[in-house]
């Protein structure tokens, strides 16, 4: 017979895996992301009016500036159309929206990620090989640097889409 220790740990261990994703709390998310999930909604809505759902992993806290607070992110990829399977991410991948302070920039990548580099916090974004001369499998990587005097993104060239 199973302790009752190990029938919680199984029934866990079952739910982990077999039970649906749950939505992630937008109580706090700001403002202009909100925007960005109403936006998502209605164009689910919009489509044979499908059921929109934000899954796990849409919301990301990171510090992107170098000022040690977290910082907002948005990610495409884990938003749901019930009547679209790829509403919102395609062959160059997701947006993903990135909330420093009030400025939000939107970009189209296959993923991302923060790293400290000397002094300075960079988003690299893994983005479509494209935009480096090559096409979808070709290596390529945006770097941006958040410049606390401007409070804007700065690149070697200007960001695709703010």
């Amino acid at each position: 017979m199973l302790s009752i220790i190990n029938r919680v740990s199984i029934i866990a261990m079952i739910c982990v895996f077999a039970c649906p994703g749950q939505a992630q709390d937008l109580s706090t998310l700001p403002k202009p992301l909100t925007e960005k999930v109403e936006a998502a909604q209605k164009a689910c809505a919009d489509f044979e009016n499908g059921e929109f759902a934000l899954e796990w992993g849409a919301v990301s806290r990171v510090d992107l500036d170098g000022d040690l607070r977290p910082d907002w992110v948005l990610n495409d990829p884990a938003f749901a159309c019930s009547s679209a399977a790829s509403l919102y991410c395609g062959t160059g991948g997701c947006e993903s929206h990135f909330l420093v302070g009030d400025t939000v920039i939107s970009l189209l990548n296959q993923g991302w990620d923060v790293v400290t580099f000397g002094q300075n916090r960079v988003l690299l974004t893994d983005v479509h090989g494209s935009r480096c001369g090559g096409i979808n499998p070709t290596p390529c990587v945006e770097a941006l640097a958040w410049d606390q005097e401007t409070k804007a993104w700065r690149s070697v060239q200007p960001a695709t889409k703010q």
